[in-house]
């Protein structure tokens, strides 16, 4: 999900595509999954993000709205997120607390101690899901470091499988998030229409496939997008992320994407990402989460290629 909080975009020469294709053939075996079938959220495999911000320690301030100036206020509530008829319910509502007009709920598969309730490197990742609109909603389906290896966001980087302005409920948009620490943060987003003037108020199946190298986004079983350069950084200087100005800068390729990450499902409200809601959007809105799947490749990874190792992110790969 979309950190903007001053995001600095890096001239970069990537790959990225925005016509959708069909997906490689690539064998893939179930690992790990929640189809949802219970009565409840299953805390063994999921955790809650509680308020409405976090403490920087690198600054020493607490950030509000989550670095993005959203404005929901996350609970463990029912109300905002429970099991029914084997679907999962994430519920934005408008309503006021801790100073904030809106709760809602986000899910991870970390513990809020920091211990691993499931992460993993490289894989299928796949969420079938049923997404909200109006203006000022934000459904996001995503990933985030386990262990934060490089340093923090989004030196460690930041997987997008899915996230979607409520506004423009025709369009999906998968992003990665690399760099160095803000404020020498980037990005690359991709982004498709949905084919046959479809709209993520149905059903759908979002997806990455994460191999050492190359990470593709998929929408119901196709491929519309792929990258294969991105770069690293743990180089600081008074607390902010630097530019890499020579080679020994950079993390070796493929990092930061080459450890695990964690699942995060969440529906935010507001921010700069997309605006604020106005008196036409209607709340509750509701996001529907089918089941959420995750894959291996049968036989293994092949050896990253060394595409991008030693470059500088300013040159071409």
């Amino acid at each position: 999900m979309r950190k903007i909080l001053g995001s600095t975009i890096l001239s970069l020469f990537v790959l990225g595509f925005s016509i959708a294709f069909e997906s490689n053939a690539v064998d893939w075996k179930l690992v790990w999954s929640d189809e949802f079938e219970g009565k409840e959220i299953d805390r063994s495999k999921w955790e809650f993000d509680l308020g409405n911000g976090f403490y920087d320690y690198n600054a020493k301030q607490w950030i509000h709205g989550w670095g993005n100036d959203e404005l929901q206020y996350y609970t463990r509530e029912p109300e905002n997120a429970f099991v029914k008829d084997g679907q999962l319910h994430i519920r934005a509502i408008k309503e006021s607390i801790h100073n904030c007009g809106y709760t809602s709920a986000r899910l991870k598969t970390k513990k809020r101690d920091g211990s691993p309730l499931f992460n993993q490197c490289y894989g299928k990742f796949e969420f079938r899901a049923k997404l909200p609109t109006g203006k000022g909603v934000w459904p996001a389906l995503w990933m985030l470091p386990q262990a934060e290896k490089y340093g923090t966001w989004p030196s460690s980087g930041e997987i997008d499988v899915l996230e979607a302005r409520g506004q423009e409920p025709n369009k999906i948009l998968g992003t990665l998030h690399f760099g160095s620490r803000w404020p020498a943060n980037a990005h690359k987003e991709n982004n498709i229409l949905l084919p046959n003037n479809g709209t993520i108020a149905d059903f759908h199946i979002y997806a990455i496939e994460w191999e050492p190298g190359e990470i593709r986004w998929l929408l119901d079983g196709k491929q519309f997008a792929a990258q294969s350069f991105w770069w690293s950084s743990s180089k600081v200087a008074a607390n902010k992320g630097v530019q890499p100005a020579r080679e020994e800068d950079l993390n070796a390729w493929p990092a930061p994407f080459d450890q695990p990450f964690y699942l995060v499902m969440n529906v935010a409200v507001g921010g700069k990402f997309l605006g604020n809601p106005d008196n036409t959007t209607l709340f509750p809105a509701e996001m529907l989460v089918d089941y959420v799947r995750v894959y291996e490749k049968v036989g293994g990874y092949a050896k990253v290629r060394p595409r991008g190792e030693g470059k500088l992110p300013f040159g071409k790969p």
